[in-house]
């Protein structure tokens, strides 16, 4: 069973998920390898979509919750 995703949980972007949604066909599909390879902070949670920040220079990010998975 995997953790449920809750503000302030460490999260990693599952890139199969993400690659083959409709948000990465709606943008440019050249994701940033930080989304891959760095955890992220669950900042807010909204429906069925979570506020990420990364820990590097960049803009947060809203994804859809079945894009991460939660890590220690």
């Amino acid at each position: 069973m995997t953790p449920k995703i809750k503000k302030g949980a460490l999260v990693r972007v599952i890139q199969e998920k993400l690659a083959n949604s409709l948000e990465a066909q709606a943008s440019d599909t050249r994701f940033p390898s930080y989304l891959f390879e760095s955890k992220g902070e669950v900042l807010d949670l909204k429906e069925d979509y979570a506020l990420i920040r990364f820990y590097v220079p960049t803009p947060n990010v809203w994804l859809r919750v079945d894009q991460l998975e939660v890590t220690a």
